[in-house]
């Protein structure tokens, strides 16, 4: 009988093969691994909702890797603003081990947790950072730092805009996870910050076989800043 790390590396590797991604044999163990520590730690801290447990693998770690081949070419350093429990930080940097990302939380447990994970994971490129990000400290300590900007948080996107200004560089991008219709939220954040936007492409994030025609709404908005 398979043990749960072994489960969850095997369901990863079948929503892998059927989306054509193929991660590195110690990239998947790495993220089953992952897996099994969040399952884990939520016992103690609301890291997901329990009602994601069975499907941790389609709802959180795979869709975080799977948008690893959204990432423009030549970023080097991102930012994953309101982390929670790593997503997407941690599946990102275990895919990329050649970016270097800051995970951020307001929440002191939720970035224990995250710190845990890292250490655990032996990650050498992440560093967590219990902040704010519009706190004037962390503005201090990360201004002009970043060239992308994650985040799968509900932060509106003329919220995330304010936030991620400050901290990237003259070139940046922003990829959020998304879900539900854009329209307005994209037409209240073009109309404040309309100036700084170079480019913008929506994603339908569908994916075999359980989101085939992307039911589930699952979005990812790629924003191209010019500052």
């Amino acid at each position: 009988m398979l043990n749960m790390q072994e489960q969850y590396l095997k369901e990863l590797k079948t929503y892998c093969w059927e989306n054509g991604f193929t991660p590195e044999p110690t990239r998947a163990e790495r993220l089953a691994h992952f897996s099994e520590l969040v399952v884990d730690k939520n016992k103690k801290i609301n890291l997901i909702s329990r009602r994601d447990i069975d499907s941790i693998i389609e709802k959180h770690i795979f869709i975080s890797a799977f948008i690893t081949k959204y990432i423009p070419a030549k970023t080097t350093n991102f930012l994953d603003i309101g982390t929670g429990g790593g997503f997407p930080g941690i599946p990102l940097s275990i895919m990329r081990p050649d970016l270097r990302g800051v995970l951020v939380d307001s929440t002191n447990k939720k970035i224990g947790a995250v710190q845990e994970f890292i250490d655990k994971l032996k990650l050498s490129n992440v560093v967590a950072e219990n902040h704010r990000v519009e706190s004037a400290e962390f503005k201090e300590k990360y201004t002009n730092s970043f060239d992308l900007i994650v985040s799968r948080s509900t932060l509106p996107l003329i919220i995330l805009f304010r936030y991620s200004l400050p901290l990237i560089k003259d070139k940046a991008f922003i990829l959020a996870m998304k879900g539900g219709d854009l329209t307005d939220e994209f037409k209240k954040a073009e109309t404040k910050y309309k100036a700084y936007i170079k480019k913008s492409t929506v994603y339908e994030l569908a994916y075999k076989p359980t989101n085939i025609r992307n039911k589930k709404g699952k979005k990812l908005v790629l924003l191209e800043l010019q500052k």
